[in-house]
């Protein structure tokens, strides 16, 4: 009875499942047929995480290479492998290092286990971090100075005078201080200059900044050890050359003094054999120009012919323009007009004429 119960309800099930489709419906799925609820995963997890199994595979490595590892222990006189894997310590740190400077680990330090949301991995591989923004180059905050630096190589006059001290004392103690400050070096020279003679110098000098100046033999005192060997004859002359220069830092004007053979043979390399400053930091409050000089004791000059150049310097740049009333005047107009022959480099210029002028002056 009941077996004929069974295959009734199985007829009713087959023959309502036939009435349900109808005649041309597909037959029922096949049980082989592939499902839809399978799962997509990131490759990437299970690539690390291979990776991280191969910490487990060390000891089946270990028992492979077994035999090996005896075999260089014993070759290198090794009692065992734990002695050879001691004497190479500190090669297989050296490795490991290098092995972990090429391949950080990651992020959260320590290798572990892999994060529960592939999407988020995924987008850190994607779009690496942006690098960090650049710091700024820390820059030295420059100290400033106690005196205006020179690219000349000018001593200001802060570091021949106390300024502030000076200033507040009158034009007559000034000059006797300036004078015994150089007292005692024989081959320094100094002058206090009336601040308009200076300017009236200056304003030649911008436009003649190069002249040549004689020293004739009359003029200078018997040569002692310390004068040239190449003196010129009895009746001659030496022709030295000279430049201004400017230096805005230390508001000066030097003049640079030159043998003439010299400047010829080497030009612009020339060493000067004196050097003659003037400086004019206390031009506006005391009227005056502060110079100072000093004469090389290995270029054949005395000190007395750097005295006598100075002395025509002051004259040809129109320093005494103003003595010896028309007849001065004159002197003073042929003493330019050589100025301007010589640096137009007109005919009309001879040393000659140089040497007669200066003459004048003895």
């Amino acid at each position: 009875m009941t077996t004929t119960r069974l295959s009734v309800l199985r007829h009713l099930q087959t023959g309502s499942g036939a009435l349900r489709n109808g005649p041309l419906a597909s037959p029922p799925t096949p049980l082989h047929q592939q499902r839809r609820w399978a799962r997509v995963q990131d490759v990437r997890f299970f690539v690390a995480t291979a990776c991280d199994r191969k910490q487990e595979l060390k000891p089946g490595v270990l028992e492979k290479y077994r035999d090996k590892l005896a075999r260089k222990a014993h070759e290198e006189g090794h009692a065992d492998i734990d002695s050879l894997r001691a004497a190479y310590a500190d090669k297989i740190d050296d490795l490991r290092k290098e092995f972990d400077a090429v391949v950080p680990p990651p992020a959260g330090g320590t290798a572990g286990p892999a994060p529960s949301a592939p999407s988020q991995q995924h987008s850190s591989l994607t779009h690496p971090p942006p690098p960090p923004p650049p710091q700024p180059i820390p820059q030295a905050t420059p100290k400033a100075p106690d005196a205006p630096a020179s690219s000349a190589g000018v001593k200001p006059l802060s570091s021949i005078l106390d300024i502030p001290k000076a200033s507040a004392l009158p034009v007559k103690e000034l000059t006797a201080i300036w004078r015994l400050r150089h007292a005692s070096n024989p081959r320094s020279l100094c002058a206090v200059i009336p601040a308009e003679t200076f300017a009236t110098m200056e304003a030649v000098a911008r436009q003649h900044p190069q002249f040549v100046l004689p020293v004739p033999v009359t003029a200078r005192p018997p040569p002692s050890s310390s004068s040239s060997s190449s003196s010129p004859e009895e009746g001659g002359a030496e022709i030295h050359f000279l430049q201004w220069t400017w230096d805005a830092p230390t508001r000066s004007a030097t003049v640079l003094f030159t043998q003439l053979a010299e400047y010829k043979a080497r030009g612009e390399f020339a060493a000067p054999h004196t050097t003659v400053t003037h400086y004019r930091d206390l031009a506006e409050s005391h009227g005056v120009v502060l110079m100072q000089g000093h004469v090389m004791d290995d270029r054949g000059v005395a000190v007395e012919d750097a005295r006598w150049l100075v002395m025509c310097l002051q004259r040809f740049y129109g320093g005494w323009d103003g003595a010896g009333g028309d007849a001065g005047k004159q002197r003073a107009e042929s003493r330019r007009r050589l100025l301007e022959w010589f640096a137009k480099g007109d005919r009309r210029f001879t040393v000659e004429g140089l040497l007669e002028e200066a003459e004048r002056m003895g």
